[in-house]
């Protein structure tokens, strides 16, 4: 066990172990609503732009770009809102908001992989969905939509095969350990909800 460990963190990058690092620190500060989860999240982008680049995952990449641009978007949403004072507060959304997310979804995953299939890339519909839906539920976490937390379950599952299918071993255990913290940020932004 102790050699499989051990030759997995030799071929990870020092980028790629910075990236995740900072990766985690913007979930466990975006559980507990800290601002400064947006600049973890910016800084996570930019590493992985190259990262997921060299690993020809390009609709990743290009979601890293998205990632950086929704950071700033997301700090300035969390700390001016709707009420400059308090921000903005944890919302739902309707069974027509999630059905018109969901079909967006489909039919653009559907859309850029057939696109993403002329090219050389790795995976190409499994990389167009995960990067159409984490665009969705970026925007989801920066308008804190409590439901966020369920499509990123689901999307982080995916995310696990994607990664470790391109040796990025470090990353997919990252992913791995999101799915636990993603439990943990749906039931404390649940109570918080619950609270208002």
């Amino acid at each position: 066990m102790i050699e499989v460990l051990a030759a997995l963190f030799a071929r990870v990058s020092f980028a790629e172990f910075m990236a995740v690092f900072l990766a985690i620190a913007y979930l466990v500060l975006a559980i507990r609503q800290n601002i400064c989860c947006w600049l973890a999240a910016f800084l996570s982008s930019i590493l992985y732009i190259g990262l997921f680049y060299s690993a020809q995952l390009y609709m990743e990449s290009i979601l890293q770009v998205f990632y950086a641009v929704m950071a700033i978007y997301g700090w300035y949403q969390w700390r001016h809102g709707v009420d400059k004072d308090i921000g903005i507060q944890i919302n739902i959304w309707s069974i027509r908001q999630h059905v018109m997310a969901i079909s967006t979804i489909g039919t653009l995953s559907l859309f850029f992989g057939w696109s993403m299939s002329y090219t050389d890339s790795a995976s190409p519909f499994l990389d167009a969905f995960t990067t159409v839906a984490a665009i969705m539920a970026t925007y989801m976490v920066a308008c804190k939509v409590l439901e966020n937390w369920l499509y990123w379950f689901i999307i982080d599952s995916v995310s696990i095969y994607l990664y470790l299918s391109r040796d990025l071993h470090l990353t997919a255990l990252l992913f791995f350990v999101y799915l636990f913290l993603i439990v943990i940020g749906l039931r404390t932004w649940w109570r918080e909800y619950r609270a208002i």
